[in-house]
């Protein structure tokens, strides 16, 4: 498969002033050396804790935030080093889906406008070309032709969310990044959002970066999973491989922490020790050692190698030596 999207080493600290005047510079470490691969027409599913720089990623890929080290190849161009016209050309193929739908929509504006808008922008098209291409785009995630002339609190979450998938769905990207888009609604809505998700990239081929926090979301959309700590990435590989066999102690532990409704299939649940620690302050060596419960001598030292273990199964952990192994692009 052709790899779409890359990040290599992607890193971006927020500085926080305190302090007498301000003058006190601490950094928050969103996003610490990252490097992912997403391939055409594939879900890559981010899973993490909230708060450990999922959605940072998600915008970073989209050049919505300014890395301060690393790159993001799209197509095997570096659109970290792209600007002004050539950014826009870029930016029509990639696209975001937030996590609110209901503050995502502008509330006065018809949705006629919401969606045309970046056909408009981008000079795609005008006129009543506008019109016939939001009104496919609607239909594309079953709303009709008169909804169009509503405004955003007219519609339930739902469908404002499917406003929201119209929206990004406009410009033709190849690429879309969905922040927590489900995590607003129902669960009788949610599977219809994710069915309608999965169903557009059946029809079209489209690549996804899916953010979650909730493992079965993840596990119903993706083809590929990353699990998140504290701004790094501590286990890749295929959704059947990491539900059968996590490697890392905290994929571990998130996957124990997830009740089953089968009662036939009932275990005890783990709650992972401690609290997350500070991204201000993080711990040396592997951030997740405070908290696991097979922590080694090393692990408070030496920051862990990420190292495939398995056929496209990566971890990075001390209870896996890297022996004879490279370190490897996920």
């Amino acid at each position: 498969m052709k790899p779409v999207i890359e990040a290599i080493d992607l890193i971006k600290y927020f500085p926080i002033h305190g302090g007498f005047l301000g003058r006190k510079v601490e950094y928050l470490k969103a996003v610490d050396s990252v490097t992912l691969t997403i391939y055409q027409g594939e879900t890559l599913g981010l899973v993490g804790e909230s708060g450990c720089g999922k959605t940072t990623v998600g915008f970073l890929l989209l050049n919505l935030l300014e890395a301060d080290r690393g790159k993001v190849l799209y197509n095997g161009m570096d659109i970290t080093q792209v600007r002004g016209q050539d950014l826009r050309q870029v930016r029509r193929n990639l696209q975001v889906v937030f996590q609110d739908p209901q503050s995502s929509l502008d509330p006065r504006m018809l949705i006629k406008k919401t969606i045309g808008c970046p056909l408009e922008v981008n000079g795609l098209a005008k006129g009543e070309e506008v019109v016939t291409r939001v009104r496919a785009s609607l239909a594309e995630v079953g709303l009709d032709e008169e909804h169009m002339y509503r405004y955003p609190h007219e519609f339930s979450g739902g469908q404002r969310q499917r406003i929201g998938i119209a929206r990004a769905l406009i410009t033709g990207p190849e690429f879309i990044v969905f922040d927590e888009p489900t995590s607003a609604l129902d669960v009788s809505v949610q599977a219809q959002i994710l069915n309608l998700i999965k169903e557009l990239q059946r029809r079209h081929g489209y690549s996804y970066l899916f953010i979650s926090h909730n493992l079965s979301v993840i596990k119903h959309v993706s083809h590929r999973i990353a699990v998140m700590y504290l701004g790094k990435i501590v286990e890749t590989a295929s959704k059947t491989s990491l539900f059968e066999r996590p490697l890392h102690p905290y994929t571990q532990a998130l996957l124990t922490s997830v009740p089953k409704p089968d009662p036939q299939k009932r275990h005890t649940l783990a709650v992972v020790s401690g609290d997350v620690p500070s991204p201000i302050n993080v711990p040396t060596g592997c951030r997740f050692h405070p908290r696991c419960p097979q922590v080694k001598e090393e692990c408070s030292r030496l920051s862990p190698s990420t190292i495939e273990v398995e056929p496209e199964h990566w971890v990075a952990c001390h209870l896996y030596p890297a022996g004879d192994n490279e370190e490897r692009r996920m």
